[in-house]
């Protein structure tokens, strides 16, 4: 049985790895970037850089008035102050590191200046100008390496008061104290801040996305099911002709009665087929215009669709040119829908506007487009997912057309579509007509 042993003692780490790594580290950590003006960004940088001066003026005035410290020094270690409160906006560990040394020094030189009733080993000054390193590390690492940051300050001053303090000095390790702890719970609140706005921004984004991509998938569905209405309506009249065409001809040959039957048992199996593939995106509320006993609507029913977007306070002018024309179910259940759409935006999101619908028959497209004036009263917050315009430019899609849509110059707002379409394949032949309703 194999044992585990503890490994020895000179190969046992004080503190974790991590946590080591994170505190004995010179890896570039700038300050956080926020989402805000250019200018705005640059703010911290600027006040650290200018509170970096004072710091170090502050430092060696002290040196100099309170502990009669002169020389060279006193400007090495003001630059250093000064040099630690810099670096922290690019790594904060390295300058917390800094300060602690540059703060060892500072109660070395002074050790033998101290007067009656002076601190030691911390000047008045320097816990504030040691402040900000803290401020700025705790702003970047996990609150655990902010603890231990300021538990190895007040340990080691703790520790040089006990051992080395001057007789005649006076302590103030409890106001330190309480001055390092303040700043990290500060720094610790705005991290947690600041990491919290990021999640919500980050997670508002996703939301958005999949909001849109679940109405894509919502209008992909809906065009299905109104595709199953159409092509199964084609597939079984394919299914009926074939099966009546034989009685509408004296004496059908074998030949041809087999070719029919073949038709009409293809359509049957593609009809089949269909159903099986699509039949499943119907939606069983009785009430769903998807529903197979509802017909799909046609641009013949715009007059009806207009009427009802009147009654709800609408000012909406018609206009159809060209030479209009029965399309295929398609195109016309296309047009419908991107105007039906457009129609309801305008009711959201431009009340007391008024809307203008035209419909132009060009010899190989159809030209949509619904324009609408600046609302005169503000619009009451809508509920909708916000995402018309993706159902509008799939059905577009779908036909290999195209859909445009933007604000006008007055104000108003404009969607604009063109579907493409075959003359050739069109039944009836085309039917003369020019209509304008106001």
């Amino acid at each position: 049985m194999n044992q585990q042993t503890e490994p020895p003692a000179e190969h046992r780490t004080v503190l974790p790895r991590g946590l080591a790594r994170d505190l004995f580290t010179l890896k570039g950590d700038p300050l956080p970037k926020m989402s805000r003006p250019r200018w705005l960004a640059w703010l911290p940088h600027v006040i650290l850089g200018y509170a970096a001066i004072p710091c170090g003026v502050l430092t060696g005035m002290q040196l100099n008035d309170h502990y009669g410290v002169h020389g060279s020094a006193v400007l090495g270690l003001s630059l250093l102050t000064s040099a630690s409160i810099v670096l922290s906006m690019f790594r904060p560990i390295a300058a917390w590191w800094l300060g602690l040394v540059t703060a060892a020094l500072i109660a070395w030189v002074i050790h033998d200046h101290v007067g009656q009733g002076q601190s030691w080993p911390w000047t008045p000054a320097g816990p504030f100008t040691l402040a900000p390193l803290i401020l700025m590390v705790a702003l970047r690492v996990p609150p655990r390496v902010t603890v231990w940051v300021i538990g190895i300050t007040l340990a080691l001053s703790g520790l040089a008061e006990a051992v080395l303090r001057p007789p005649q000095s006076q302590t103030i390790i409890a106001g330190v104290a309480i001055l390092f702890g303040f700043v990290g719970i500060l720094g610790y609140a705005l991290r947690a801040t600041r990491l919290a706005r990021g999640k919500l921004v980050e997670q508002e984004t996703l939301t958005e996305e999949e909001r849109a991509r679940r109405t894509l998938l919502e209008e992909r569905s809906r065009i299905a099911r109104e595709l199953h209405d159409v092509v199964a309506h084609h597939m079984s009249v394919i299914s009926i002709q074939a099966q009546v065409a034989p009685h509408l001809v004296e004496n059908p040959s074998e030949e041809l009665k087999e070719n029919l039957a073949g038709i009409r048992e293809n359509a049957l199996e593609a009809l089949t087929e269909l159903r099986r593939v699509l039949g499943v995106l119907r939606s069983e509320q009785p009430d769903d215009p998807a529903n197979p006993h509802h017909p799909q609507p046609t641009l013949a029913e715009l007059d009806g669709l207009v009427d009802n977007v009147r009654g709800a306070g609408l000012d909406v002018t018609t206009e159809i040119a060209g030479i209009r024309r029965p399309l295929t179910p398609g195109v016309e259940l296309t047009a419908y829908r991107i105007v039906q759409e457009a129609l309801s935006n305008c009711l959201r999101h431009a009340p007391g506007s008024r809307v203008e619908v035209g419909i132009a028959y060009g010899p190989r497209d159809l030209h949509l487009c619904v324009a609408n004036t600046a609302p005169t009263r503000p619009a009451a917050p809508s509920p909708g997912a916000g995402h018309g315009l993706l159902g509008m430019r799939e059905r577009a899609g779908m036909l290999g057309g195209e859909l445009a849509a933007g604000r006008r110059p007055d104000g108003g707002y404009e969607v604009t579509a063109v579907l493409p379409m075959d003359p050739q394949d069109l039944p009836g032949g085309p039917v003369p007509e020019t209509k304008r309703n106001t």
